[in-house]
């Protein structure tokens, strides 16, 4: 999809006061409007406008966009770099999928998901129990074994006395439960935006994310890992030590595994109930004839063994 510079839209610079864009938005409006504009293509200039203050007139969605769209001209070809909305606190009362499909994908991509409590809007009478809010967190693999109590670091809009918007920060002990898996939610209850009318304030909904692990990649409850073994531990069979984040395993390699066979062991993923399972995908390692015994016994190999792997393709 195509990056979209929602200032340009609007015509306005990146320092822009809310207000600033507000006055924008309805000069664009009076310009293109579909019933009152005799502009050329004026319904689609409507909805990027529309599209742009959607995004610039919500604090929390131009902090993040402010982040994403740092060295990106419009018309370039864009991906969003993995987790880049990690860290920030949203409002759960944005726009539903289907809300956001009426604008680009590039606006669908980034702001179509929203969940939590419902948002009561305008006109709503008695107390109005507050709006959740959202964010993703990434955690430690290492975390999901032991449980723990983190710090965690949320950014949030901050305007200053002149209505520029700037990133804050609220910082929040959190305890991770042991067990927890990607995309798993952690509830805060109180940390969302303060009720009205002396109903209770919403909650916080933390949505679990892993960091990029060196040697571990997840699938829900399961964890994928490469086995190293060598060609004799393949071909007679071997037990060898594997290293998991709460200790370490003894698993048999069964006599005669090639290169690619997946393991299983069963309930030694991450913890829950049930347990993940543990999957091993044998890596065959050559070592090197760096020396002239090593060498010695690859020639012995290739004049005794007689063994031509791609003969048996040609079978």
């Amino acid at each position: 999809m195509q990056f979209k510079d929602y200032y340009q839209v609007l015509g306005v610079d990146r320092t822009a006061t809310a207000d600033e864009i507000k006055k924008a938005f309805r000069r664009m409006a009076r310009k293109y409007h579909p019933d009152l504009s005799r502009e050329p293509e004026a319904e689609e200039r409507m909805k990027e406008v529309n599209e742009a203050y959607a995004v610039l007139a919500d604090a929390e969605k131009r902090v993040a966009y402010d982040q994403l769209a740092q060295g990106y001209q419009p018309g370039q070809d864009f991906r969003p770099p993995p987790d880049w909305d990690s860290g920030f606190e949203f409002s759960t009362h944005g726009f539903s999928p289907g809300e956001a499909a009426e604008f680009s994908d590039f606006f669908a991509g980034l702001f179509g998901q929203t969940g939590g409590r419902p948002h009561r809007g305008r006109g709503a009478t008695g107390p109005v129990h507050g709006d959740d809010h959202r964010a993703k967190v990434l955690l430690d693999l290492e975390d999901a074994f032991t449980g723990a109590t983190r710090q965690i670091s949320l950014r949030i809009p901050q305007l200053d006395s002149q209505g520029h918007v700037g990133v804050g920060t609220r910082t929040l002990s959190v305890k991770i439960p042991k067990g927890v898996c990607e995309g798993q939610m952690i509830r805060l209850a109180g940390q969302g935006a303060p009720g009205s009318g002396g109903a209770p304030a919403g909650d916080l909904l933390l949505e679990v994310h892993f960091k990029p692990h060196p040697r571990f990649r997840t699938d829900g409850r399961n964890l994928h890992l490469d086995l190293p073994v060598t060609p004799w531990e393949a071909v007679l069979g071997a037990v060898v030590t594997v290293d998991l984040p709460p200790g370490s395993l003894r698993v048999r390699v069964p006599e005669g595994a090639q290169g690619g066979r997946r393991l299983r062991v069963r309930g030694r993923g991450i913890p829950g109930e049930p347990p993940g399972d543990l999957l091993l995908d044998i890596r065959i390692v050559v070592p090197p004839a760096d020396t002239p015994r090593a060498r010695e016994l690859y020639e012995t190999m290739a004049r005794d063994l007689a063994f031509d792997p791609r003969q048996q393709g040609r079978e």
